[in-house]
């Protein structure tokens, strides 16, 4: 049930572990966006230097102004005529495990209508680190069953929930936006 693996994976993101989980986009490699050792494991597990940034993923866009200092009037809008993933980059980061945070300040923050990753957060109660579950420089895999070993091994929860499907989900678009309202498309 679903229920039960949303237990099992809060319960080891709480407890400072790294979870490979689906989200709204690709399958994804977790953690709690407020722990850095957490965080850091994230980086050891992808063989990705820390100054290239991951998002985190958020239930609901009323919190995203608790993880950035200023939101632009124009993202509340962005987020609620989105009809697919959105992933918008924002300055001025706070309350996040600092590696998390690209080297100017920012953070890309994605509010996520897929059930279960949504479900993830809610109960979470935090932002949740979303990865492409793939070593860096190699591929992402597409669907669960593309995933390496090599990550499956290295995480410390594998969640048991939407393994099979077969669908291949685009990535999310990226914006970044400025405290000024700049908008600058990312990946469309």
């Amino acid at each position: 049930m679903m229920k039960d693996e949303i237990k099992k994976a809060c319960e080891v993101m709480r407890a400072g572990g790294v979870i490979l989980y689906p989200t709204d986009t690709v399958w994804g490699i977790g953690c709690d966006a407020t722990n850095e050792e957490a965080v850091r494991k994230v980086f050891a597990i992808k063989q990705r230097a820390d100054s290239k940034a991951m998002l985190v993923l958020v239930d609901n866009p009323a919190k995203v102004s608790q993880y950035v200092k200023e939101v632009p009037s124009i993202a509340w809008d962005l987020m609620e005529v989105a009809d697919k993933p959105l992933t918008i980059v924002y300055d001025g980061a706070r309350y996040l495990a600092p590696s998390l945070v690209a080297a100017d300040g920012s953070i890309g923050i994605r509010v996520t209508a897929e059930e279960f990753s949504r479900q993830l957060c809610f109960h979470f109660r935090k932002p949740v680190v979303s990865t492409s579950a793939n070593v860096s420089g190699c591929p992402a895999p597409a669907v669960f069953s593309e995933i390496s070993e090599e990550i499956l091994q290295a995480v410390d929860y594998v969640v048991d929930w939407r393994r099979h499907e077969k669908g291949r989900p685009a990535p999310s678009s990226i914006i970044r936006l400025g405290v000024k309202g700049e908008v600058q498309i990312i990946r469309k």
